[in-house]
């Protein structure tokens, strides 16, 4: 018997908890100087968000600021989205090659990160993944119940490539070497969603807060309680039992494997893609945690980490100084490495 499980399942699944990620919650905001926070959610990018506010808003009109909120999602959907047949990257990807394709800054600057991403590791980030994943039953075509053949994964595989693709600072614009090159953005575009809604909220003189989409993650100042924002990061094998960070003007993603999936024949195929051999990773490393300056860097360092594995992701933070906790499955349950850097985070064990 096969069990399939789509994304929307499992964010439907996580909606009891404060944040709508299945690896991260955020810890309780107890004590007696807890204040009454100010939360605006919502739906974009096929999943949820949440801004919290540690306490009521003093002179800033609440209706206009969600309005606003809404109004900069919309713009990075309508920019970035690969289900909007109209965004800029979906017209891009069905554009002819050769030519420079005029976008906005954001969209250069997303793609221009995600491909020093690319080249940072020597591809197990790839932005032009989209047609494996789609192969795969993870992107809009739908899911799926069986892998794919032998000459479906080498006829999708000829189309990907980050080398194919070049983001120009003139116009701005983007440019691709193949016809048949697409650019999908879902491993780094809800933390520059994160990015974006961050700016807006201290552009309008609101200086504390946490920002959340879909899990990824950046706080500044402090929570409801008066100190800064906790965060617990949540084990594979117990939802009770968790790493807690403190988060004070950083993002933060977190990439896990044992969430959405397919099964067939006994064999669970996990979302995450090797762009490199073209298929889902099946080494044993279950989640990695990323702190970093913004979300958006976050957001594509967790997904190439989770992709390389518990060794050479962890070899690739080390040597880079990057803030990472990665939570391994071994013959006798899970274990637990982090970077140096992450140690700073780290408060305590729940």
């Amino acid at each position: 018997m096969t069990d399939t499980f789509s994304r929307r399942d499992i964010i439907r699944r996580a909606q009891g908890l404060v944040l709508a990620s299945p690896f991260i919650s955020l810890a309780a905001c107890d004590g007696a100087d807890a204040r009454m926070p100010t939360v605006i959610r919502g739906a974009t990018m096929g999943t949820t968000y949440s801004v919290t506010l540690p306490r009521q808003l003093g002179g800033i009109d609440e209706k206009a600021l969600r309005a606003d909120i809404s109004e900069v999602l919309e713009t990075v959907n309508a920019q970035m989205s690969t289900y909007r047949a109209g965004s800029e990257l979906s017209r891009f990807n069905s554009d002819a090659a050769g030519s420079p394709f005029a976008v906005s800054a954001d969209t250069r600057r997303v793609v221009r990160h995600a491909l020093d991403i690319a080249r940072m590791t020597n591809g197990a980030f790839d932005p032009t993944i989209g047609p494996l994943v789609d192969l795969w039953g993870f992107g809009p075509p739908g899911v799926r119940r069986k892998p794919p053949s032998q000459s479906e994964l080498d006829d999708a595989f000829r189309h990907v490539g980050y080398r194919n693709v070049a983001a120009l600072d003139t116009l701005p614009a983007l440019i691709k070497d193949r016809p048949s090159t697409r650019i999908d953005l879902s491993g780094i575009a809800k933390g520059f969603g994160v990015d974006a809604v961050a700016r807006l909220l201290e552009n309008t003189g609101v200086g504390y807060y946490l920002v959340e989409i879909g899990g990824e993650v950046r706080a500044r100042g402090y929570s409801p309680r008066g100190d800064a924002w906790r965060i617990g990061i949540e084990r594979p094998d117990d939802a009770v039992s968790r790493r807690i960070i403190s988060l004070d003007g950083n993002g933060l993603a977190t990439s896990g494997n044992y969430r959405i999936f397919f099964e067939s024949n006994g064999i669970r195929y996990p979302h995450i893609i090797d762009p490199r051999n073209g298929r889902p990773v099946s080494h044993g490393l279950a989640s990695v945690t990323v702190i970093a300056k913004t979300a958006m860097q976050a957001d594509a360092l967790s997904t190439a980490l989770m992709v390389m594995g518990p060794k050479d992701g962890f070899d690739l933070a080390r040597e880079n100084a990057i803030a990472a906790f990665f939570i391994s499955k071994t013959e006798t349950g899970f274990s637990e490495t982090a970077t140096q850097p992450f140690l700073r985070y780290l408060i305590t064990r729940t």
